[in-house]
C-alpha cells in the first residue's frame, strides 16, 4: 500500500503542475464599494486516491469534486451561490446546489439572509479542520443547508446571535431518488419542516497581546417531522454547546450536544431514515454527540507554504438499549502551496456507514468491526 500511495501522490503533483505553478486568483467583476456591487467567481477542482481496508476496488486516482462559488457584494446587499458536482461512477453523476441566498446589511454587524443557506447549529458550517468530516454530519446536525430566513445581529460587543426559521429542507437534485441531495435530511416517509434554530456565541480575549483567544456558544433546534405513513407530526429537539480555544496557530474545538427525535412511528420508534449523496441509511433517533478537533498551522515553511497537521474524534452515543455507538477518528495533514492544496488523512470508523459499514451502522450498528480508510486529495483552488 505504501508504494502505491507514494507513486500516486507523485503522479498527482506532476499532473497538476507540481510546486512551480503560478498563483491563480478568483475572478471579480465590478466594485463592491459602489451601488452596482461586485461579482466574484471562485471554487476548486479536486482529485482523490483512496485505499479502503474493506475493499480492493479503489486503488486509483480519480476525479472527485468540482465546486463553483458565485458571490455578490455591495454596500447594502450580498448573495452567495455554491454548486457542487461529484463523480461516483462517471463525471458529474451527482450534482447539487448547496447554497443560494440573498442578504441585506442592516448595518456593519447585523444582516438578514433569505434562501438556501447553512443552518446555524454548532460552531460553524464545519466543526473540524479535516476534509472528510465528522460523523455527526451523517446524522443531519452538521453542514446542514436548508431553505429559510436568518437574522444575524450583535446585541453586545463580541457577541453574535442568529435567529432563524427554515420552512423546509434543501430538496433533492438531478435524480428521482429522494437521497439525491447534499445535506443529510430525513427522507422516504419523513419530512422535516418548520425548523426554528437559535444560536449565540461570544468571543473572549484571554491575553493582553491577543494571542490567546476563545469562543463559547450554544444553539437550540426545534422542528416538526411529518410522517406520511401514520399521517401524524412528530418533532426534533436538539441542542449543542461548543468552545474554541486558539493560541496563535494552534486551535482546539470541542462540540457536544443532544439529539432527540419523535418520528411518530409505532413500529420503528428508535430509527429514522436519512438520505444524502444518493444513499439512504438508518440512524438512531436519540443520542448524545461529541466532536473534538485540534490543529496547528505551520506558516511560511520554506518555499512550500502552510503545513497543517490535525486530529479529530467524533462520536454519536445512542440512547436505545442494544444499539452500538458510532465513531470516527481522523489523523491528517494538509499542505497549502499557492493555489494548490494536498491532503493526506488516515480515517478509522466504527459502526460508520461511510467507512465500511452497512445501512444500519448509524442505527443498531453492524458486525464489521473497525474499518480504515486512507484518503489522499489534490485540490486546485481558483
Amino acid at each position: 500500500m505504501q508504494y502505491r500511495v507514494v507513486k500516486t501522490l507523485a503522479i498527482t503533483m506532476f499532473t497538476l503542475g507540481g510546486f512551480n505553478t503560478a498563483q491563480a486568483d478568483a475572478l471579480t467583476i465590478g466594485d463592491e464599494t459602489t451601488a452596482k456591487g461586485a461579482l466574484t467567481l471562485s471554487g476548486f477542482l479536486r482529485a482523490k486516491y483512496q485505499d479502503k481496508s474493506w475493499s480492493e476496488n479503489d486503488h486509483k486516482l480519480t476525479f472527485d469534486t468540482a465546486k463553483i462559488n458565485l458571490d455578490y457584494q455591495s454596500p447594502k446587499l450580498f448573495g452567495h451561490v455554491e454548486y457542487r458536482c461529484y463523480q461516483f461512477d462517471k463525471l458529474c453523476d451527482f450534482s447539487s446546489l448547496v447554497d443560494g441566498y440573498l442578504g441585506y446589511k442592516i448595518n456593519q454587524n447585523d444582516n438578514i439572509t433569505l434562501g438556501l443557506q447553512t443552518v446555524p447549529f454548532g460552531p460553524g458550517r464545519f466543526w473540524e479542520s479535516n476534509w472528510y468530516g465528522g460523523i455527526v454530519t451523517q446524522f443531519g446536525l452538521e453542514d446542514v443547508h436548508n431553505f429559510g430566513v436568518k437574522y444575524h445581529f450583535q446585541p453586545f460587543k463580541a457577541t453574535d446571535v442568529d435567529l432563524s426559521y427554515f420552512a423546509k429542507d434543501g430538496g433533492k437534485y438531478g435524480s428521482s431518488s429522494d437521497a439525491s441531495r447534499y445535506t443529510a435530511n430525513y427522507v422516504e416517509s419523513l419530512d422535516e419542516k418548520n425548523m426554528w434554530i437559535a444560536r449565540i456565541s461570544r468571543d473572549l480575549k484571554l491575553s493582553k497581546d491577543d494571542k490567546l483567544t476563545a469562543k463559547l456558544g450554544g444553539a437550540y433546534w426545534y422542528s416538526d417531522i411529518d410522517n406520511d405513513v401514520t399521517q401524524s407530526t412528530g418533532n426534533r429537539k436538539a441542542w449543542t454547546l461548543f468552545s474554541t480555544i486558539s493560541y496563535e496557530n494552534l486551535a482546539f474545538t470541542l462540540t457536544g450536544g443532544k439529539n432527540k427525535v419523535d418520528n411518530k412511528d409505532p413500529i420503528n420508534a428508535n430509527i429514522s431514515t436519512i438520505g444524502s449523496f444518493k444513499d439512504n441509511y438508518d440512524i438512531a433517533n436519540n443520542g448524545t454527540f461529541y466532536t473534538a478537533d485540534i490543529s496547528y498551522a505551520f506558516k511560511n515553511v520554506g518555499k512550500i507554504g502552510t503545513i497543517t497537521p490535525y486530529a479529530m474524534y467524533s462520536t454519536y452515543k445512542k440512547d436505545a438499549e442494544g444499539f452500538k455507538d458510532s465513531s470516527r477518528s481522523i489523523l491528517g495533514v494538509s499542505v497549502d502551496h499557492e493555489q494548490f492544496t494536498f491532503v493526506a488523512e488516515y480515517i478509522i470508523g466504527k459502526n460508520d456507514f461511510n467507512i465500511g459499514g452497512t445501512t444500519e451502522s448509524y442505527a443498531i450498528g453492524d458486525d464489521s468491526g473497525t474499518n480504515k480508510l486512507l484518503n489522499l486529495q489534490a485540490i486546485y483552488n481558483f
